[in-house]
């Protein structure tokens, strides 16, 4: 695939496609990190957790089973 760049102000922009960012597993608000290695421009996502929805679904767990205990500890 051939692309050239957009003007973005006062910068350049490269408009990566919907299909390509659901190749990567990535969408508007993934953290990228960009290398250069040479001549080659890499674009990774930046691993930065489990998410937020995984966090909250782990905390409704915890909740539910020590209830009891987390009061306990409040206290």
């Amino acid at each position: 695939m051939v692309k050239t760049l957009k003007k973005h102000g006062n910068s350049q922009a490269l408009v990566i496609e919907k299909s390509i960012l659901d190749a990567m597993g990535i969408d508007a608000d993934t953290p990228l990190q960009v290398t250069v290695s040479g001549q080659a421009l890499i674009v990774t996502p930046v691993n930065v957790g489990v998410g937020t929805d995984a966090v909250s679904a782990s905390v409704r767990k915890l909740r539910k089973r020590y209830a009891k205990t987390l009061k306990r500890l409040a206290e």
